[in-house]
C-alpha cells in the first residue's frame, strides 16, 4: 500500500505536444477532450473544482459538484475535464463558450485519474494501478455527470486515426507504468492532435467593415517575456461578437503591446490596441515562415489561462 497523507493540492501533470504515437502495449490511449482541466478536491463532505492554476470554480459547475459529492469517499483528489456534450457524443469547447452567456449546455466531468484517496497516496502508483482504482471508485453507473474515462492499450497509431475519422481533436498516450507528476510536462504524457490548435493571447482587434468586430490580434510570449505577434483571427466568433467586442473594449490602450514581428505598419491601420490579458484558443492550419498562424478560426475564450503563461507550442519529436 502507498503511504498516507495529507489531502494534496491540486497540481496537474501536463502532456508534451509530439509529432507521432508512441509505440508499445505500455502505452495507454485517451481520447483528448475539449472542455477546462478541473481538478476535483473531496475533503470530509466538502467539494472543491479547481483550475490548473488552483483557482476555484466550484460556483461555476455546481452539477459536477454534487455529483463528486455523492462519490463513497471521506477524502479524494481526482483529475479530469469538464466538457460540453454535443448530441453526437463528442465534446465541444465552443458550445462550452456559449453556455457562458446563453442556454447551458449538457456539461459533464470526464475523470481520467485517481491521485488520492481516504489518505494514500496514489499518485505514487503506476498509471494503470491508479486507472484500475478510479474504475472500481465510480462502479457500473457513477453519480451524474462524472464519467470515467477509458482507454487503449498500444495500437497507438490506430486510435489516433480513428479519432481523427471521427472529428475528433486527437488523443493523449499515457506511460502506464508512470507515477503521477504534479505540476510537470514531460513525455511520460503526450499530446497527439488531429489538427492544430493554439492558445494566444490577444494584444488589439481590428473593426469589421460595418463596425463590428473584425479580427482579433493574437500573439504569445517568447522565453524572454516578449509578445510576439503571431497574426489575426477573424472567423468563428459570430456567435459571441458582441460580447467578445464588449471585454475587447474593456483592455483597449493607447500603445501596441506587441514586442516581435509585426507586419508593415499598413496591414494593421485602424488597429485597437489592448492590455494583453485576453487569452483564446484557435485552430489553424499552419504556422507560417513568418511565425504568424494560417487560416485561424476562433473557438473560444480561455478562462482558465493566465497570459504570461502563453507561450508557442511546436510538437517535437
Amino acid at each position: 500500500m502507498a503511504p498516507t497523507r495529507a489531502l494534496p493540492k491540486y497540481q496537474p501533470q501536463l502532456a508534451l505536444l509530439m509529432k507521432e504515437v508512441p509505440e508499445g502495449d505500455g502505452w495507454l490511449h485517451e481520447i483528448k477532450l475539449d472542455g477546462y482541466r478541473i481538478g476535483c478536491r473531496i475533503e470530509r463532505g466538502r467539494v472543491q473544482l479547481l483550475s490548473r492554476r488552483a483557482i476555484e470554480w466550484t460556483d461555476d459547475f455546481p452539477e459536477v459538484a454534487a455529483g463528486a459529492a455523492r462519490l463513497d469517499v471521506r477524502t479524494a483528489l481526482l483529475d479530469g475535464e469538464v466538457a460540453a456534450v454535443l448530441p453526437d457524443g463528442k465534446t465541444s469547447f465552443q458550445a462550452m463558450q456559449r453556455g457562458w452567456s446563453g442556454p447551458r449546455p449538457a456539461l459533464a466531468y470526464f475523470v481520467f485519474d485517481l491521485i488520492h484517496l481516504d489518505g494514500e497516496d496514489v499518485g505514487a502508483l503506476p498509471l494503470e494501478t491508479r486507472k484500475a482504482r478510479l474504475a472500481e471508485l465510480f462502479g457500473a453507473r457513477p453519480p451524474a455527470p462524472l464519467r470515467y474515462v477509458d482507454h487503449v492499450a498500444g495500437q497507438g497509431r490506430r486510435v489516433l486515426d480513428q479519432a481523427c475519422a471521427l472529428g475528433l481533436e486527437g488523443i493523449v498516450s499515457k506511460l502506464a507504468a508512470s507515477p503521477y507528476a504534479p505540476g510537470a510536462r514531460n513525455a511520460t504524457w503526450q499530446k497527439i492532435k488531429c489538427a492544430l490548435r493554439q492558445e494566444l493571447v490577444v494584444g488589439g482587434y481590428m473593426d469589421s467593415v460595418v463596425g463590428g468586430l473584425g479580427a482579433l490580434l493574437l500573439g504569445h510570449y517568447d522565453g524572454d517575456g516578449r509578445l510576439v505577434y503571431a497574426g489575426k483571427v477573424g472567423t468563428g466568433f459570430q456567435r459571441v461578437e458582441k460580447e467578445l467586442l464588449a471585454e475587447c473594449k474593456k483592455l483597449v490602450a493607447p500603445a501596441c503591446p506587441f514586442d516581435l514581428n509585426l507586419p508593415p505598419r499598413a496591414k494593421l491601420r485602424g488597429a485597437h490596441w489592448m492590455k494583453p490579458g485576453m487569452v483564446v484558443e484557435i485552430a489553424f492550419v499552419e504556422w507560417t515562415g513568418g511565425g504568424h498562424v494560417r487560416h485561424a478560426s476562433f473557438q473560444g475564450r480561455r478562462r482558465d489561462k493566465k497570459a504570461r503563461d502563453v507561450h508557442r507550442e511546436d510538437p517535437v519529436s
